[in-house]
């Protein structure tokens, strides 16, 4: 005869060792439903979110991320619950939710909502819901998807999605997912959208604007950008190369993993380019007919493969995502006619070694995630590790890194542990060095 469980409190902090406010244990979201309605003019969302999980073991209460909206409803499995709604800068903005009674193994929790969606402030500025001069755009990486919908805001929840966005009939709207379904009514247009592949919830993403599209390549994987018209023309150059990037970085990386890519571009600047799962967003300053900024180009796409599709385990694995994308710059570069990759690695060598010494890159910490060491740096550890292993088993470690984490999660010792089986000598000396000690270390003279 098995043992009765007491349910459990499903515990408020995800144990990620730099945000420990977002994420909540307990259970793991299989499937999000999010069903939108957005008016523009007055910048309101009115949202139901329905939640297919999976409790760890019985739970009496469970924690979802979520902003300041205002919570008419919340059922679990079909049935009223009890909820509470908290905001601390220390432990996040959260949902608390009491079911009528304890949940175990697969649940359903419903959540409507109403609001002004807004930026959730951080230490890294203002990310998530954010108003356009005409439009909207969602940028969550790292904490900001809790401004639009209830979620387990932690990188290591991958789940799939259904978004549903209405808006005014002259806006286009572009998700996160493949568009399988568009609807008109008097004034207003309804966009459907799905991603079967499991995703992070700081990777999902809305954006609305007055919107041309442009195909630049049919399948296999269909790969289009949107756009305001005043852009075509700058767009044409500067996205005209990118069915080549993209065959290039599936001939560097294996076979692109998603179902599609867009590439959005809105009629505002934006400082830096956003990512999302099958999804990048520029800003208008970045096309100027000039490529100047194709590099931008291949770093969102090559995220795609590392960061999308391999997604970190917690946030001290950040070099994973912003070291490899950098590299795929420099290899764009290289395979395009630019500058070969050992000159950015030079490059880019002299200029780290000029910087403090204080940086772990396998482990940062908070305050420095997006610092431009750990993007430069992570990027010459691949080169100085392509110098020690030789171009043959250097990019056949990167296919089987993409391939046997496809749409999974990935920390440091696990590429690490890849690397040395497919070295032909003994790398934990030189992984040591460029992962877990703060000085620079050299490279070889025949990789400058």
């Amino acid at each position: 005869m098995g043992l009765s469980r007491k349910p459990t409190v499903g515990a408020a902090r995800s144990g990620d060792p730099y945000l420990p406010a977002h994420g909540n244990g307990g259970y793991r979201v299989e499937h999000y439903e999010l069903d939108l309605d957005y008016k523009l003019a007055a910048n309101r969302l009115s949202g139901r979110a329905v939640l297919t999980a999976v409790a760890d073991a019985p739970l009496s209460r469970f924690s979802l991320d979520l902003a300041a909206f205002r919570v008419p409803k919340v059922l679990v499995d079909g049935r009223p619950a009890r909820f509470t709604q908290t905001r601390s800068t220390r432990n996040g903005d959260k949902l608390h939710v009491t079911p009528a009674r304890a949940v175990e193994g697969p649940f359903t929790v419903e959540v409507r909502y109403v609001g002004n969606p807004a930026p959730v402030s951080s230490r890294w500025g203002d990310v998530g819901w954010d108003e356009l001069t005409d439009g909207a755009l969602v940028a969550s990486q790292p904490v900001g998807a809790p401004s639009w919908f209830p979620c387990n805001d932690h990188p290591s929840d991958k789940a799939t999605y259904r978004i549903t966005v209405t808006t005014a009939a002259p806006y286009t709207v572009a998700a996160t997912g493949v568009l399988t379904a568009r609807r008109r009514s008097a004034g207003t247009r309804t966009w459907v959208y799905e991603r079967t592949e499991p995703t992070a919830s700081y990777l999902v993403s809305v954006q609305i604007g007055r919107y041309d599209q442009v195909e630049l390549a049919a399948g296999p994987v269909p790969q289009v950008a949107l756009l305001p018209a005043r852009l075509r023309k700058n767009a044409a150059r500067d996205l005209g190369r990118h069915p080549a990037i993209m065959t290039t970085l599936e001939g560097f990386f294996g076979p692109y993993p998603f179902a599609n890519y867009q590439l959005v571009v809105t009629e505002d600047e934006l400082e830096d380019p956003i990512e999302a799962q099958g999804m990048s967003i520029f800003g208008a300053n970045h096309i100027d007919g000039r490529r100047t900024h194709e590099r931008l180009v291949v770093h969102e796409l090559a995220h795609q493969w590392f960061g999308n599709s391999l997604t970190i385990a917690d946030w001290s694995h950040i070099w994973l995502n912003e070291g490899f994308a950098t590299y795929a710059e420099w290899l764009w570069s290289e395979a395009s006619g630019g500058r070969a990759a050992a000159a950015h690695a030079r490059d880019w060598h002299a200029r780290m070694a000029v910087k403090p010494a204080d940086l772990v890159l396998a482990d940062p910490g908070p305050g420095r995630m997006f610092d431009e060491r750990v993007y430069k740096r992570g990027a010459l550890v691949l080169h100085a590790l392509r110098g020690r292993m030789g171009d043959e088993p250097f990019f056949a470690l990167l296919q089987d890194w993409a391939a046997r984490h496809r749409h999974a999660t990935v920390t440091t010792a696990q590429f690490v542990q890849l690397a040395g089986q497919h070295a032909a000598t003994d790398l934990s000396a030189f992984f040591t060095a460029w992962l877990h000690r703060p000085a620079l270390p050299g490279i070889a003279a025949r990789d400058r």
